[in-house]
């Protein structure tokens, strides 16, 4: 199984660029987030090229589909337990595994109401997580989380030291996660080092390798046990025209 998770920073304007990477990759499922547009208006082409999608956009922000080469039997087009309108969650049953898709609040916008809707996010998450593990779910949780789990994540002064995504209740909440069971897969086989997910347009971020990790995939234990790989595809943000994120490719064996 080939799973990927990329926050493509609007799908209709890397619509060529995704359709590239499917055509090149075959994933068994690309979960995509920051799609940035309504429904209807999602791309009919991923269709053509032999996937299954299921879409949960708004105008203009935000937004989370999953693509599958299998057709697709959605468990929830929302989070449960997060009130919040925003479409930021989509989760699939994939041959008995489920698939959540999420794209977490940044949280550095809005204030102390902005921070709080991340934070109520990932305590809606928890339940969620909790709920599937102790139901003795295979589970895989992955998208954009918008949090650097450890100083290691992110390079040397790309984040001031009171950004939401190191601040320390987000790292707490990340580790709560953790705490249930799950297994950050990129950590698993890569204890330690670099493995940036995302490089801001701003200040030469890409060609400085002023990088963060943010993307993320957390796996239930059966399916830890069957990790096989996981890895950035660096390439990506240098292509023409690129999304800030690149695509996170997880395999697992069966």
């Amino acid at each position: 199984m080939k799973i990927a998770s990329w926050n493509v920073n609007s799908v209709r304007q890397r619509e060529g660029l995704v359709v590239d990477w499917l055509d090149r990759h075959q994933p068994d499922i690309l979960c995509l987030q920051e799609i940035k547009c309504e429904e209807h208006l999602f791309p009919a082409r991923f269709a053509e090229v032999g996937y299954h999608a299921v879409a949960v956009g708004q105008k203009s922000y935000n937004g989370v589909a999953i693509l599958s080469r299998q057709p697709l039997t959605v468990t929830n087009r929302r989070l449960p337990g997060f009130a919040h309108e925003a479409a930021r969650y989509v989760e699939i049953d994939w041959n008995g595994i489920i698939v959540g898709n999420l794209y977490l609040p940044n949280g550095n916008s809005g204030s102390t109401a902005g921070f709080q809707t991340k934070l109520d996010f990932f305590e809606a998450l928890y339940g969620r997580a909790r709920a599937l593990l102790e139901a003795e779910r295979d589970v895989v949780l992955t998208g954009d989380f918008n949090v650097c789990p450890t100083d290691e994540d992110f390079r040397p002064g790309a984040l001031s030291a009171s950004d939401a995504l190191i601040h320390p209740a987000s790292r707490a909440a990340w580790r709560r996660l953790c705490w249930l069971g799950l297994t950050d897969a990129q950590r698993a086989v890569q204890p330690q080092g670099r493995a940036f997910t995302f490089w801001d347009y701003q200040a030469g971020a890409w060609d400085r390798d002023s990088g963060l990790r943010i993307d993320h995939a957390l796996l239930s234990p059966r399916l830890a046990e069957r990790l096989e790989s996981v890895r950035p595809d660096r390439d990506e943000r240098a292509r023409p025209q690129p999304s800030d994120h690149v695509p996170l490719v997880t395999t697992i064996a069966g």
